[in-house]
């Protein structure tokens, strides 16, 4: 379970956060909603510790996560998988050197075996088996959503934040995206 309490988040004097306060149940859907602008991805990079709230705390599974050390950030940090809202793919790698990135990151004990049999099976759960050598410009942007899925997956995360999973795509992808959320998000 996240507990969000009373995050306030600034900007040059510019209030973004005014005191949010929720909770986020373990294996449940949660959606935020609001307009353009509203602080959505403020608050979801807040949560998974992109940037530091101004005011307020959020626990993750009874531990506070934020003004921890660092060694407990990084073990929350395991248990996070974040698809962004662009896909934040890097352009210099290619697509499995995308997905392996955070296991590089998180998960420096893994063998590059392992780390190679991971990616193998991310890409295949979101239908890119064969797309591991091509280059994010050589892929649509409903592939590079999937790319991002499994990115965010990796790490066998236990929470899973989406920023928009659907923006910039079509009716049709934007459905395919939905139900692979949803699939991932229930196995």
């Amino acid at each position: 379970m996240i507990e969000i309490s009373n995050i306030q988040k600034s900007f040059d004097g510019n209030q973004v956060l005014k005191g949010i306060t929720c909770t986020l149940e373990t294996g449940k859907c949660n959606l935020l909603l609001g307009g353009s602008g509203t602080g959505k991805s403020v608050l979801l990079s807040c949560i998974v510790g992109l940037m530091k709230p101004d005011i307020g705390s959020i626990t993750f599974d009874g531990t506070v996560y934020t003004n921890s050390k660092v060694d407990i950030r990084q073990e929350i940090r395991h248990k996070i998988g974040m698809l962004f809202q662009g896909s934040a793919l890097f352009d210099s790698m290619t697509v499995a050197k995308n997905v392996e990135f955070p296991l590089q990151m998180l998960t420096p004990d893994m063998s590059a075996e392992e780390r190679r049999d991971r990616v193998e099976f991310c890409l295949k759960r979101v239908g890119l088996e064969n797309a591991g050598d091509k280059m994010p410009s050589d892929i649509s942007g409903g592939m590079k959503k999937r790319v991002g899925i499994a990115r965010a997956i990796a790490p066998n995360c236990t929470y899973l934040f989406c920023d928009e999973p659907n923006s910039g795509l079509d009716p049709a992808t934007s459905i395919k995206i939905d139900e692979l959320i949803y699939e991932i998000t229930h196995e």
